[in-house]
Formats: structure tokens, sequence, C-alpha cells
């Protein structure tokens, strides 16, 4: 736990770094020398950056070894963090790669739960390579091609960081005039432009595109047919635990679509600074999960999200499902403390937006408190202080529903304020609900139900119990006492039919 203790010791001197600058990255080459220096050993000097665009010389003596430049002053490729990531690269006179180094990054996933040396290892990979080679992600080499391995966990990462350091070395060859050993020119152009990375991003994650899209068209039709489904509880529970197991296995673990706060915060910076789709578009699954939540947010509000879409809320609600059938007591806090818990969730979003203001990455690292990246993107494949506060998290929603999702849930929280311009009502009532009936609101595990009868959008997830209890006739009030009603008008009909048909036949 001590990580989490000096993660958060440092939010209490995020005012104090609010009221100065931000820090700059180094724009000047002279201050890298140490690690061009590795690149090119025998190199005394390095010129200033110059051309268009920009790379600098690396002399020994009057000798020129090769060329050195940043990647984002060449080509700016928005990462996962929606900003470029500020690569080093050193390449000889013959196109030969000599060194990389990222001097500056902001990716979330590199921040937390991949360390520097997979990120080294990686870079290693381009050394020795040549400029005009094309180097690829994964598979085998051939002919033109030649081929690296990736960093699991990371994908659209290392996607990003190969497309700006390919189309960035050819532009600088090409700037350079650099000669093969034929006499022409290693790249002869400047560098045609090569198809945006989203678009290959796309088209190597079909299978799971398609998979995502028909799991969100079963979702659309559950919500759609609500009403129907709501009269077949056996049905719609089998739908629903159904869809939670897709939710965890092939949302969450498979294609690590967890959505975050962090990309909320992500989306914020991105869009107060300079904006761009590619940014968003880099990762399908997300993009295609974030447009699936915004529609259904205007339509049913942010219960649907958190109650089938959300990978670690799936595993919560599957846990506390199979702690009823083993017969688990599950407990809940009184009334007065359980309606002050929820602000807790809210004081969270509150800070790391506050600290996203000053440092994305630090707000990043305070992101931790979501557990999804340990259980979810990193399978719980991580130091033992994050695997025991996700393990203890889901053990508690054991005994308590959802407890991280109620209480704690920054990402949840921050889904209730677009909620507020929801279009409709699709969660039905009567004017007995809370007046006196108590029935749904005793019932729903997450006290979304206020006691008088009105249900709290900001806190549904959308489990559709209250609708099976409002579609039940022996269980609803003002049903069943029209049942009872219906049932003794028919009775009454039948007997006097039979009492009819007894006179006919006396007669």
């Amino acid at each position: 736990m001590k990580k989490f203790v000096n993660i958060y010791i440092r939010l209490s001197v995020v005012v104090i770094l609010a009221l100065c600058a931000g820090s700059s990255i180094a724009a000047d080459i002279q201050d890298d020398f140490s690690l061009i220096k590795g690149f090119f050993p025998t190199a005394d000097s390095v010129t200033e950056l110059e051309g268009i665009p920009p790379s600098a010389a690396v002399l020994d003596g009057a000798n020129v070894l090769g060329y050195v430049y940043y990647t984002d002053d060449v080509v700016k490729i928005p990462a996962y963090s929606g900003k470029p990531i500020r690569t080093l690269v050193g390449f000889d006179t013959a196109g030969k790669i000599t060194g990389l180094k990222i001097v500056h990054h902001e990716e979330p996933i590199l921040v937390v739960g991949i360390y520097e040396d997979d990120l080294q290892s990686f870079i290693d990979q381009y050394v020795n390579k040549f400029v005009n080679d094309k180097i690829k992600i994964g598979g085998k080499d051939r002919e033109g091609y030649k081929s690296i391995d990736t960093i699991s966990g990371a994908t659209i990462t290392v996607m990003v960081l190969n497309a700006t350091i390919n189309q960035s070395m050819r532009k600088i060859a090409a700037a350079r005039g650099l000669l093969g050993p034929d006499g022409k020119i290693l790249v002869q152009d400047e560098a045609t432009d090569e198809e945006p990375v989203w678009v290959y991003v796309w088209r190597s994650k079909v299978f799971q595109i398609a998979i995502l899209v028909i799991g969100l068209t079963v979702l659309m039709l559950i919500l759609i047919m609500q009403d129907w489904l709501a009269q077949h509880p056996t049905l719609l529970t089998y739908l629903r635990e159904g869809f939670l197991v897709y939710t965890v296995v092939f949302i969450g673990w498979y294609s690590l679509a967890q959505l975050s706060i962090v990309n909320v915060l992500t989306f914020i910076n991105t869009f107060m600074h300079v904006f761009s789709w590619d940014s968003f578009l880099v990762d399908p699954m997300m993009f295609l999960l974030w447009g699936f939540v915004a529609v259904t947010i205007l339509l049913w509000g942010r219960g649907v999200y958190c109650g089938w879409l959300c990978p670690f809320g799936a595993m919560q609600e599957l846990i506390f499902r199979l702690g009823e059938r083993l017969k688990v007591p599950s407990f809940e806090f009184p009334e007065v403390v359980h309606e002050r818990l929820w602000a807790i969730k809210y004081l969270i979003l509150l800070g790391l937006f506050a600290v996203s203001m000053q440092s994305l990455v630090l707000a990043e690292q305070l992101a931790e408190v979501e557990p999804f990246k340990t259980a979810v993107t990193l399978h719980f494949a991580r130091e033992w202080s994050y695997v025991m506060y996700a393990a203890g998290l889901l053990l508690i929603s054991a005994f308590n529903r959802k407890f991280y999702c109620r209480y704690l849930c920054p990402l949840g929280a921050a889904l209730t304020f677009p909620s507020k311009f929801r279009i409709f009502e699709w969660l039905r009532r009567y004017k007995e609900c809370g007046r006196p009936c108590q029935i749904c609101r005793n019932e729903c595990e997450v006290r979304a139900i206020r006691s008088t009868g009105e249900i709290n959008a900001n806190e549904c997830h959308y489990c559709l119990d209250c609708q099976v209890t409002y579609w039940n006739a022996y269980k609803c009030p003002p049903l069943a006492r029209k049942r009872r009603k219906d049932e003794s008008r028919g009775s009454a009909e039948k007997q006097a039919k039979n009492g009819t048909q007894n006179v006919e036949f006396q007669r």
C-alpha cells in the first residue's frame, strides 16, 4: 500500500503546483547530447536543429556521423493520450538506425502498468534497421518489411510509435538527401503519405469490431424491448447474466476495452487544446463503446453503461449473484450513511479533474483509484498492493452489491452529468410507488429508489429489477388489486352464468 500512499501524498501539493507555470519540454538538442553519445559513441558535437523538417547533424570533428531529430517535430500523430510521443531518433549517413529514446510522453498505459524496461526493449528493436525498411508490428520478416514484437497491454501506443518513427525517418532522410550504395537517394521523395494509423488499427481489428457491434445491437434490442422482457423475468435473467459474462470476458479481458475516467480527462484535455478525431479513432473498441454510451446516455441515462457494459461492474454483479445463490449474507449501510457515501465518488472526480488541469500524467497516476487496469487490462498481473486493492473491492461486492460502483467510481460520477440531458423516462412507475408501497425501494440492491418512489437516475444501474416487479400482478400492489378485482368479477360472472344455466336446465 506504500505506493498508494506516496501517490496520494502528491495530491497535497497540487494546489501549489497549480500556481506555478507548467513545465515545458526541452527543445534544445544540446541538452540531450548525452543520449546522442549513446547513439554515436565517437561523436564530439551536434549542430542545432535546422531545416524543414528540423534535424541536427552529429559530428566527429568535421566528419558527419549521422543525424538526430525529435519525432514530434516531424509528424504529430496523437497517441492514446491524445498527444504525440516525443522520441529522439538517430541514424547514420547510410540510413542505419543507431538509437532511439523516448524523452517525453503522457501515455496512461505507459505511466502505470508498463515498465520503462519494457518500453526500452521495444524501442531497441529498431536499432540496426534502415530508414527505408518498412517496419511493422508482429508477424514475420518478408521482402521489404521488418517485423518487431509488440508490448502486451499497450498495442495502440506501440502502433502509434511505429507509424511515427517510420514516417518521420523517411521525411528526415529525404530532406537530408541520403544516398544508398548505388548512388540513389535512399528515399526519393518526402515520404509519400501513408494511411492514418487509425485506419490500419480498424482494419486489423475487424473480428473484435464485428463481435462488439453484435453485442451492442443485442443490448439495444434488450433496452427497446424492456417492457416485454420484464414480463418474462426468467428470460430476462438469462439474458442479463449472459451479457454480463460477455462484458467481462470479451469486452474486458479479451478486447481490453474497459472505459476509464482517464478517457474523460484525456478528452477534456484534448478538447481544451488541439482537438483531433485521430486520437479517439486510434482505438476502435473504445471509440465504438464511447459512441454507444453517448447515445444511451441521452436515451436512458448513465445506468446502461454502469449496469451492462462496464467489465469491472459486471464482475461485481456476477460475484454478488453467485453469493446470493450460495446464501452469503449481505449487508447495507444505514440510509443516512449510504446517502453520504454517494458523495465520495464525486469528490474523487473533482480531485482528479483539478489535478489534470496541471498535470495529466499525475492525474493518470492518481486514477489508480480505479482498479480497472489491474482487474481487466493487466489480468491481475501486477504488484501485490494493486492486486490486493482490486481483489478486496471484488470481495466486498459479494456482501454489498457493487460497492465500488456506488461509492467510489469517478467514471460513474462523470457520466451523471451528461445524463441530465436524457430525453426519455423509460422506467415505469405507478402513482402508488412510495405512497405507500416500498417494495421496489426495499428490493433495489443499489438503493437508487427514494422513499417517495422516484428512481434516482444518477445512481440507477438499469438492472430492470424494478420493472419486473412493476409488471408482476402477484407482487406489485396496484396490479395485485386489479388482478383480484378482475378475478372477483370473473368469478361473479361465472357464478351468474352457472346460475342462469341451472335455471334454464330446471325449466
